[in-house]
C-alpha cells in the first residue's frame, strides 16, 4: 500500500492506493476503514429551463438520453418500424460512440434529435408508438 495526499477543490484528503500485481497485494482477512472523509456537495449550478418537450401519447414509450453528449447520427425517421434492440442513433459522450437502442418494437412517432445536437441526460430523443 502506498499513501498519497489528494487536494480535491480545497479540500486535502489521505488515500491509500494498492498496487497490482505486487507481494503486499495479497488478501486481506479485513480491509482497513477509509480515511478519507466524503467530498463536500457543491451547489448545483443554476441552468437555463430546459426546452419543453412534446408529451408521449398515451402507449407510446420515450427513448431518453442516458447521458449528456452530442448526436452523431440519427438512423430512424418518423413512420420508420423498429425492433427490440434496433440502434436508433449515434451519441456521443466522453469521447465515446454510444449506441442508443430501441428497448421495444414499435413505430417511430416523434425524433426530437437531430444530427449534431448537444443533448442533456434524460432528454426525450425518440418516441415509439
Amino acid at each position: 500500500m502506498k499513501k498519497y495526499n489528494i487536494t480535491v477543490n480545497g479540500n486535502t484528503y489521505e488515500v491509500e492506493v494498492e498496487e497490482v500485481g505486487s507481494a503486499s497485494s495479497a488478501p486481506r482477512a479485513q480491509a482497513p476503514a477509509p480515511k478519507a472523509a466524503p467530498a463536500p456537495q457543491a451547489a448545483p449550478a443554476a441552468k437555463a429551463a430546459p426546452a419543453p418537450q412534446a408529451a408521449a401519447p398515451a402507449g407510446s414509450e420515450s427513448v431518453t438520453a442516458p447521458m449528456p453528449g452530442t448526436v452523431l447520427d440519427v438512423k430512424v425517421a418518423v413512420g420508420d418500424t423498429v425492433a427490440g434492440g434496433d440502434v436508433l442513433l449515434i451519441l456521443e459522450a466522453m469521447k465515446m460512440e454510444n449506441e442508443i437502442m430501441a428497448s421495444r418494437g414499435g413505430k417511430v412517432v416523434s425524433v426530437n434529435a437531430a444530427k449534431g445536437a448537444s443533448v442533456n441526460s434524460g432528454d426525450v430523443l425518440v418516441v415509439i408508438e
